[in-house]
């Protein structure tokens, strides 16, 4: 089972080009799983060993230790994706994964901002200093383009096209996608530009980023963590709030404004239609909202 899991892991890395958090996520998932066996089981079987029941006992185990519902998705996932590998390397004759129910996961609608919240958040970092001018171009840079923080902290300075006020995104997957800025984004990174100052003792990857640290070295996603939650504070805004959650703004303005769904998906760098449509039951209700305190007969 070592083995198999070290070539699934491998094939993941180089076949599949799995980002390093994916790596990281299945390589936990792996882990977990050879705990129970070891610690419930008694013996890690070999693939060809593993049984529908003995997965069911695992499952249960999950359930036992009030793993939360998505966990426990994610975890059959890569079950599944682990005993798809055994199956075509010859490793198992089936996968018993494939039997198992994943649990259904009745999904929160994303906290986002209201545009006068967004406001006030992207004014709240100091015009004035180096790192004001970076923090205000990093957050209308993220609003601006519905970018996830690990995307915005792994933009080069090539990334960024001037002329067309468009950058060049890496998102899951390592996929890449266009994204359009507006003129408030694309002022506040010339601006930011202007001061920006790469360590020149630094390797070109880390001073190529577009947004740097005090060290003139690429940032990283927990420091734009910490610099949004210090504005966060200073504008009073809901401790719920983070740096996708300007992202979920971002999608929820557009689609508010007009936006259609599929341009919507493309812009966020959505694989699935599916996913982007959580985004309407959010202005769907907001559109309930307005009825109930707009229209004459709208109470009952």
């Amino acid at each position: 089972m070592h083995a198999a899991i070290d070539g699934f892991l491998r094939y993941l890395r180089i076949e599949r080009n799995a980002s390093p958090l994916t790596l990281k996520s299945y390589t936990e998932d792996m882990e977990g799983l050879l705990i129970y066996f070891e610690e419930q089981v008694g013996h890690i079987p070999n693939p060809d060993q593993v049984t529908v029941a003995m997965l069911r006992g695992y499952v249960a185990y999950l359930n036992a230790c009030e793993y939360a519902r998505t966990t426990i998705a994610r975890r059959l996932a890569s079950l599944r994706s682990l005993f798809r590998y055994c199956c075509r390397e010859n490793l198992a004759a089936s996968n018993p994964a494939q039997a198992l129910r994943t649990p259904r996961i009745g999904r929160k609608l994303p906290h986002f901002l209201t545009e006068k919240q967004v406001g006030k958040l992207l004014l709240a970092p100091p015009a004035n200093k180096t790192e004001g001018l970076r923090d205000r171009a990093i957050l209308e840079t993220i609003y601006s383009a519905g970018l996830r923080v690990g995307e915005l902290v792994s933009l080069d300075t090539t990334d960024w096209d001037r002329d067309a006020d468009i950058i060049r995104v890496r998102g899951k997957g390592r996929k890449e996608r266009i994204a359009p800025i507006g003129s408030f984004a694309s002022k506040a990174l010339s601006r930011w530009f202007e001061v920006r100052k790469p360590d020149p003792k630094g390797s070109m990857d880390q001073t190529a980023a577009i947004f740097l640290n005090r060290f003139g070295r690429r940032l990283t996603t927990r420091s734009v963590g910490r610099m949004l939650e210090k504005y966060i504070l200073q504008c009073g805004l809901d401790s719920l709030t983070s740096p996708h959650t300007l992202r979920h703004s971002f999608a929820t303005h557009l689609l508010d404004g007009g936006a259609d769904l599929r341009s919507v998906q493309e812009m966020l760098g959505h694989k699935s239609l599916t996913t982007t449509q959580i985004y309407t039951h959010v202005s769907t209700k907001r559109l309930r909202e307005t009825y109930e305190k707009a229209h004459p007969h709208a109470s009952r």
